[in-house]
């Protein structure tokens, strides 16, 4: 393949390789968890934690996207690139819309599930952001956008495990609601990051991110 701007900005291809594998096994283990966590609020009938599940949808989405099209021509990474900046929108626009109803409908807390639904998360956020933070510095756009998304995760869901254990003991939900719209500004942010990416990229002709590339991988 030439040179020109339908390719991808060039990943070593050692790089390329550990990427594919961490990926994928990052989709597939959410979406482990986000099966699990729906059956288990299912048979139990608790529509907080159900919620909780089905936001692993976004996550599974996300990394699912990039395990698809990560090694293939620039078109497609570009287009993944930008489907995942458009899942972090979509993701900014939720939490602004449950911010909302959480303000016009006042939830109850469900303590144990709720726990439960925190830790989980704060665990895997956690692992998803140790196992990418070797890719932190990538400049190929699918690569940076997964980065951030992990970056979001992890600072999200442990501020609002802490968020929520002190909207329990204290009489106003304020902080909590403060804390949805820093979460909003993140994926607003990454979504903005991702933009700036592709349109770098669009002007610096690169190469393909295929692991069996061989020498060429590197600029």
């Amino acid at each position: 393949m030439s040179q020109d701007s339908e390719t991808a900005i060039a990943t070593e291809p050692a790089v390329a390789r550990a990427y594919t594998r961490t990926i994928w096994g990052i989709a597939l283990g959410i979406l482990i968890q986000a099966a699990a966590t729906v059956a288990w609020a299912l048979a139990i009938g608790n529509v907080q934690l159900l919620k909780d599940g089905v936001d692993w949808v976004y996550d599974v989405v996300l990394y699912g996207i990039a395990a698809l099209v990560f090694g293939r021509d620039g078109r497609a990474e570009r287009l993944a690139a930008m489907a995942i900046g458009a899942v972090l929108a979509v993701a900014g626009l939720h939490t602004l819309y449950d911010l909302w109803d959480k303000i016009v409908n006042p939830r109850p807390i469900e303590v144990w599930t709720l726990g439960f639904a925190a830790a989980s998360a704060i665990v895997i956020a956690l692992i998803v952001i140790a196992v990418l933070w070797r890719f932190r510095h990538e400049e190929n756009p699918v690569i940076k956008a997964t980065w951030l998304s992990s970056r979001n995760d992890a600072i999200s869901t442990t501020g609002f495990a802490l968020v929520g254990l002190a909207a329990r003991v204290a009489p106003v939900r304020w902080p909590e609601y403060l804390f949805d719209i820093f979460v909003a500004g993140l994926c607003f942010q990454a979504t903005w990051a991702i933009w700036r990416s592709l349109r770098r990229e669009a002007t610096q002709p690169g190469l393909r991110n295929n692991p069996q590339t061989g020498a060429a991988g590197g600029l």
